[in-house]
């Protein structure tokens, strides 16, 4: 069978075994490579360290495992506000003597703040709150329950 078209692979290649760089060994032993493994990132490869691994040296601290770092999850008195319909809807929060009680703590947050407005008196059970977000839930005729001091979840 007639080859019709030469592969691309043949460009740059020059001779059979020089690929362009003369036939003295030029580019071919592995001096070429200039060591191995991380050999000379102190020495002739340094210019490489300094722009595509900066961090290569020295010791640069520890990660926490991320089970052990708290992730902070917040919620605004105002959004809390605004969800609460859906929760009663959907069993998540339920109502008792006039108040909506709310358990923050099984809905994942641990953080009540206190951006927005409150509209309704709300009973809110939560690991943390600010005193601003207090302060607006008791102006609405609610109660905050922070855990560990009074109750323990409802």
């Amino acid at each position: 069978m007639v080859v019709r078209r030469r592969k691309k692979s043949r460009k740059l290649r020059g001779r059979t075994r020089s690929m362009g760089w003369g036939r003295i060994g030029q580019h071919r032993g592995s001096g070429a490579r200039g060591g191995f493994g991380a050999a000379g990132m102190h020495k002739h490869m340094w210019t490489w360290v300094v722009k595509y691994a900066p961090t290569w040296f020295g010791k640069h601290g520890f990660n926490r495992p991320p089970e052990l770092v708290a992730q902070p999850r917040e919620i605004n008195v105002g959004e809390l506000d605004e969800l609460v319909d859906k929760l009663l809807r959907e069993g998540l929060a339920r109502e008792e003597n006039g108040k909506i009680v709310v358990n923050l703590a099984e809905l994942g947050y641990n953080t009540l703040l206190g951006k927005g407005k409150v509209s309704r008196p709300l009973r809110v059970i939560v690991p943390r709150a600010t005193e601003k977000a207090i302060e607006k839930i008791k102006a609405a005729g609610g109660e905050v329950v922070i855990l560990g001091e009074g109750e323990e979840g409802a």
